[in-house]
């Protein structure tokens, strides 16, 4: 008989897999009732659950597994800072503020540079924070999104709602 870690883990593939799959999943209950016909028994709490630590997220109303958490690597100069961000907060549109103890916002700024996400137009360091900038409403939750991956423990409000 499986352990409940590994009924967890072939659990958390089988979403995987739903996730990753032709057919969009909206809600979680779906997502229950897909598991249900592969064979798993699951609660909503245990999907949401699952669904946090597979790194899913939801956009335009659907769940979805980012390309950048599929090895679970952090970018290297992000690695290097991660306990420097003490906070993200939506900054308007298109913008993110990353909150830094002070003296600590260039570091942050410079591995963000450096790591080069593609979904980054550019950062601007202060002291303690870094402002940072994006071409949409929709690569600002997508930025928020994996900041709030690679940066699991710190605080993250949500992005303002708004069309891309």
């Amino acid at each position: 008989m499986p352990s409940d870690r590994e009924t967890r883990d072939r659990r958390r593939q089988a979403i995987r897999e739903i996730l990753l799959g032709e057919e969009s999943v909206h809600q979680q209950w779906d997502l229950v009732d897909r598991l249900k016909e592969k064979g798993f028994s699951a609660t909503q709490s245990n999907v949401s659950r699952d669904l946090t630590a597979l790194g899913a997220v939801r956009l335009e109303g659907r769940y979805a597994i980012p390309s950048w958490t599929a090895d679970s690597a952090e970018p290297p100069a992000l690695r290097e800072v991660r306990d420097l961000v003490l906070e993200i907060k939506p900054a308007g549109p298109h913008q993110l503020l990353l909150v830094t103890p002070p003296g600590a916002g260039y570091m942050v700024g410079r591995a963000l540079d450096e790591d080069a996400w593609e979904d980054i137009v550019g950062t601007v360091t202060g002291y303690s924070s870094v402002l940072v900038l994006t071409e949409t409403g929709f690569f600002q939750k997508l930025v928020h999104e994996r900041l709030k991956w690679y940066l699991r423990d710190v605080e993250a409000g949500e992005p303002e709602d708004e069309a891309p």
